[in-house]
């Protein structure tokens, strides 16, 4: 277990004595000026790494800062177009069963077991083993990612973590010298990314591997790695600096909430990332466009249509514009011959103008409460009342961003918006229309991308399309369902930004659902805290006083961040025991 205790930090050693000899030193991986290209696009420029066996290092990169490329051509399965890679002094050339990788996609054969899709790898390698060999190896490492109850079934039968163990099960059992992780737990839900990341740590240790991980969770790279490297996006990337992980091993999550050099190392990395973030250009025509001072058909008052949107009216702020009471859904079972109550008894009121984040565990009803609240799914029992009148159904008063956003792909940016709209502004002229829309996707950062069809947009500009469209109705309420969950970090948090931003200007009533501690923190007035279910309800509340407008860079510097953190943090580590 003594890998377990390794504190390795840069590639230069300082703390440590001298090495007795150049070859005890070899690095166990190099790479030297490396370079990538497709066609006129140049993905990687000049890449040096080293590192030494048994080394755990995270390599932090975005959508498209290169991070497959760069794991691909460790792994052999793409050649550089210069440079060096190097195993050991000698050049890669070819995929190996030296280096295991595990991507973010499940590659398993759909008609084959758990058993027969690791057992696929092992049967190939160690074919001169005898056939009870070979066996009792593959069953060690399905065993070892706690699969042995599911060895008999198919990869239909499994969860998504479940699909990840079998992977990272066959990537074991070919007994790598390195393990090449490109994203793996970015598709799961929180828990059972932590269990996986738990059972990865384990493994790195019992089995002595040296191990790079391509994440783009700051949060994640910290807890497991002993090195973090940033990939500066492409094109051209590279990387930028080491930042060692100077933190004792075992580490707990929660008690990382308290360290220091955890908070420290926190911030540097995600200032380093958000400066590489906000050299690209950020300024919106939108200041340049006047937005139309009309109210849409969804206002109790909308037929005065020139009406001031910021009305005397609209500044009282009442306790109960929003209340739900005793809310609950049932839904059948599979059967047929019972039923399971998935919220129990959901209460909450909210005043006009405040922001909610939602937060709990997988299944724990969060997205029922939502869906409920949007009229997309019925009440079992209780009432949603909004502005003194009943939800019974979906309306344009409710804004809604999914996850997914739901855009025409054969529509531009700009029609998508403009289906909203021409609905709730009908009282209004065409010009006036146009710059409702136009001011909105400015405002998320598509001035340049209005007339692009929704096919040719990235998920981070369709998810930007879904707020700007959500924000031209004017609703009454926002309802947003883990509308970055698909994202990743980068692109995230400058949503993140650009939705404070906007929501700063309009005050709408806003409810997010999210299972990121952090963006709930960031986000919201209050958090509330949802059990696990089923029989789910609000379990805790948590105030946020914090100073608006916020930014992510401020409130990691705040004294009271990490109070809020840890508050959210013990109360999901108990939900979570009592699973």
């Amino acid at each position: 277990m003594s890998v377990v205790n390794l504190n390795i930090v840069h590639k230069h050693m300082q703390n440590n004595p001298p090495a007795p000899s150049n070859d005890a030193y070899q690095p166990l991986l190099e790479l030297k000026s490396v370079c990538k290209s497709y066609g006129a696009a140049s993905i990687l420029n000049n890449i040096n790494l080293s590192i030494r066996e048994g080394e755990f290092v995270a390599i932090v990169g975005f959508s498209g800062s290169g991070k497959t490329t760069l794991i691909s051509t460790i792994a052999g399965l793409i050649q550089a177009d210069s440079g060096e890679v190097l195993k050991q002094g000698l050049p890669i050339t070819a995929p190996g069963p030296d280096r295991g990788v595990v991507f973010q996609n499940y590659s398993l054969m759909p008609w084959l077991t758990v058993f027969d899709n690791v057992a696929l790898a092992v049967d190939q390698i160690f074919n001169h083993w005898t056939a009870e060999q070979r066996r009792a190896h593959t069953e060690k490492y399905v065993k070892m990612v706690n699969l042995g109850a599911a060895m008999a079934k198919k990869p239909a039968e499994l969860s998504g973590g479940m699909r990840q163990r079998v992977n990272v099960a066959r990537a074991l059992a070919a007994d790598p010298d390195i393990l090449l992780l490109d994203e793996p737990l970015s598709a799961l839900d929180a828990l059972t990314r932590g269990n996986l990341q738990d059972e990865i740590l384990q493994i790195w240790a019992q089995e002595k591997k040296t191990v790079i991980l391509i994440t783009n969770d700051v949060d994640e790279a910290i807890y497991m790695a002993n090195r973090i490297i940033p990939l500066n996006p492409g094109p051209d990337a590279s990387f930028g600096p080491d930042f060692a992980v100077n933190i004792e091993r075992p580490r707990d999550r929660t008690a990382l909430n308290h360290h220091p050099e955890f908070k420290k190392l926190r911030a540097e990395i995600t200032r380093y990332l958000m400066d590489i973030g906000s050299a690209k250009n950020q300024t919106s025509a939108a200041d340049k466009i006047v937005l139309p001072k009309i109210k849409p058909n969804t206002d109790s008052d909308w037929n005065r249509a020139y009406s001031l949107i910021n009305s005397t009216q609209d500044k009282v702020v009442r306790p109960r514009y929003l209340e739900f009471s005793k809310l609950s859904k049932t839904y059948p079972t599979p059967d047929g011959n019972g039923s399971v109550k998935v919220v129990d008894g959901f209460e909450l009121k909210m005043k006009k103008g405040e922001f909610i984040s939602i937060i709990g565990h997988s299944g724990c009803g969060k997205s029922t409460v939502l869906s409920m609240t949007a009229g997309l799914n019925s009440i079992s029992e209780g009432v949603i009342i909004l502005d003194n009148k009943e939800i019974n159904s979906a309306g344009p008063d409710r804004g809604v961003v999914f996850q997914a956003p739901s855009l025409f792909p054969w529509l531009t940016a700009f029609e998508n918006v403009m289906l909203g709209v021409d609905k709730v502004y009908p009282h209004a002229s065409q010009s006036e229309r146009n710059d409702i829309v136009e001011y909105y996707l400015n405002r998320v950062g598509l001035g340049d991308s209005l007339r692009k069809k929704a096919a040719e947009l990235s998920n981070g500009m369709r998810q930007r399309v879904g707020i700007a469209r959500a924000f031209a109705l004017s609703p009454k309420l926002l309802l947003l369902d883990e509308p970055f969950g698909m994202l990743d970090s980068l692109t995230r948090w400058e949503l993140q930004e650009v939705l404070m931003e906007v929501w700063d200007r309009t005050r709408v009533t806003a409810i997010v659902v999210t299972h990121d501690v952090d963006e709930a923190i960031l986000l919201a007035d209050r958090v509330v805290m949802m059990t696990n279910g089923p029989q789910a309800k609000i379990g805790k509340i948590e105030n946020i006083d914090l100073p608006r407008p916020r930014s992510r860079k401020a409130l990691l510097a705040h004294a009271d961040y990490y109070k809020y953190r840890e508050s959210i943090l013990s109360f999901l580590t108990e939900c979570d025991h009592t699973h």
